[in-house]
């Protein structure tokens, strides 16, 4: 095991067992809440694009309750659908692509979410992180690595990768990450970006993995809001 890899596994089994009893993020609460249902977690990742998990989670419940599938979803109205989704960030563009996305659901692919990462892409407003994230939730993919702002932020942070940008790190973190932990690192990163590892004055003090931690561009962080690690 190279050293790299070896402070991957600590990092990783030490988050896995610290997240317990954190708050989910928003997608893992949707996918649960709604047994995996692939329509409903490809929308409500379009909708998590620079939002809060709490505005994504009201969003996405008040979409779904009017709109639970590509075909219902396909019959609203864009100004329907800036309504329901409203405040969510960047709300018009979504909307549109919520409708464009349902409308091509129906038109290539009977009206279900695709399982390959190529077709998911060809979705209007799908890329890389959010086709990772619905084939990990919604069809248990054990290939995927979803890197989303926290991971790439993280990943830099801790050492492990040295990029700029969150493809280049997915494609980096397949090749220094042992493959069991790549549909985990998402949500574990993402979770502990969300309490500890903050993209501003992360909590250091209160950081159980910082004995392997580069601390890669940090230059201020933030009290420690108690003595243990967490």
């Amino acid at each position: 095991m190279t050293p790299v890899a070896g402070r991957v596994e600590r990092v990783m089994q030490t988050i896995g067992r610290k997240i317990e009893g954190m708050e989910l993020p928003a997608i893992e609460k949707i996918s649960e809440g709604q047994k995996k249902d692939a329509f409903q977690i490809l929308i409500s990742t379009l909708l998590s694009a620079r939002t809060k998990d709490e505005t994504t989670l009201a969003a996405s419940t008040r979409l779904f309750k009017k709109a639970p599938t590509a075909k219902a979803m396909a019959a609203l109205t864009v100004k329907q659908i800036e309504k329901l989704i409203y405040p969510v960030g960047f709300y018009r563009n979504k909307a549109v692509f919520v409708k464009e996305a349902s409308q091509a659901l129906l038109a290539t692919f009977g009206g279900r979410v695709p399982s390959t990462l190529d077709e998911l892409v060809t979705l209007p407003g799908v890329g890389r992180k959010t086709a990772n994230l619905v084939l990990i939730l919604a069809f248990q993919s054990e290939t995927s690595i979803c890197v989303d702002i926290h991971v790439h932020r993280i990943s830099n942070r801790l050492g492990w990768v040295q990029t700029r940008e969150p493809e280049a790190t997915e494609q980096a973190l397949y090749r220094v990450i042992a493959a069991p932990w790549w549909p985990l690192i998402n949500l574990y990163l993402v979770t502990w970006g969300q309490n500890i590892c903050r993209p501003l004055y992360p909590r250091c003090g209160d950081c159980a993995i910082i004995s392997d931690c580069r601390r890669v561009g940090v230059e201020r962080v933030g009290k420690a809001k108690r003595k243990e690690a967490v």
